[in-house]
């Protein structure tokens, strides 16, 4: 599905985020991303959905090399979940928040708003569909950001944070919705028990670089290579040690 070569990423005012990083993902998996602050993540994340530009390398996805004339056809097959819902959430209804996206396409309105009910029951949220965004709770802004990419019918999510500031029964509600959506998965995330439960492959940045790539039980349990590059093991492993 994606095929990242040595791609990097230096910002105008000289701090180089991303180093030469080369990875490819299939379809199907979920991904974890995980890094100490500054380690690139949220870069990483913004060049795959061509929100930056990468300056060195190429993004490859499903076919299709990543240029500003492929941008469109390429966030068609994408869906971003930002690390804030308030960036994604603006308009006066959670309906015509889900609906947006749709409406930039020209689709009829009896297949948005078919559309719109699908994605809004997909995450339990269709009882929310007449309130006012700025009104919601952060779990229940989290899971009507996650419908307005859903209704869009991406094949791949990459989402920045996706359980920040989330009380632990709405955390455990989105993890759960998580794990029954069949859409490759990148899940860039300080929470490393969700990454532990959840995502079979891990890939660890530090500076900008890959230090590791691959089996995510291996590396969640090397207490010596996390504290190395300013991580610690997942909470539930911490209790059990």
């Amino acid at each position: 599905m994606i095929n990242v070569s040595n791609l990097s990423y230096t910002y105008p005012d000289g701090h180089q985020a991303i180093r030469d990083v080369s990875f490819h993902i299939k379809k199907g998996e979920c991904i974890g991303l995980i890094g100490a602050n500054g380690a690139g993540k949220s870069t990483l994340l913004q060049l795959l959905v061509g929100l930056l530009i990468p300056q060195q390398g190429t993004i490859v996805v499903d076919g299709i090399t990543m240029t500003k004339k492929t941008l469109p056809a390429i966030r068609r097959k994408i869906g971003f979940m930002f690390q804030h819902p308030d960036d994604q959430l603006f308009m006066m209804s959670v309906y015509d928040d889900v609906a947006f996206g749709l409406r930039n396409e020209r689709l009829p309105e009896n297949e948005i708003e078919q559309r719109v009910t699908e994605a809004l029951t997909m995450v339990g949220a269709l009882h929310l569909k007449d309130r006012a965004p700025y009104r919601l709770s952060g779990g229940e802004k989290r899971l009507v950001a996650l419908a307005t990419i859903l209704a869009m019918q991406p094949d791949i999510l990459i989402m920045d944070e996706p359980t920040a500031a989330l009380d632990p029964k709405a955390r455990r509600t989105f993890i759960r919705l998580m794990e029954g959506l069949p859409h490759t998965k990148i899940i860039a995330t300080h929470d490393l028990d969700l990454v532990l439960e959840r995502c079979e492959r891990t890939i660890v940045l530090s500076k900008g670089r890959i230090v590791y790539d691959g089996n995510t039980n291996d590396i969640l349990t090397d207490a010596a290579f996390l504290e190395q590059h300013d991580l610690e093991l997942p909470l539930m492993l911490q209790r059990w040690k």
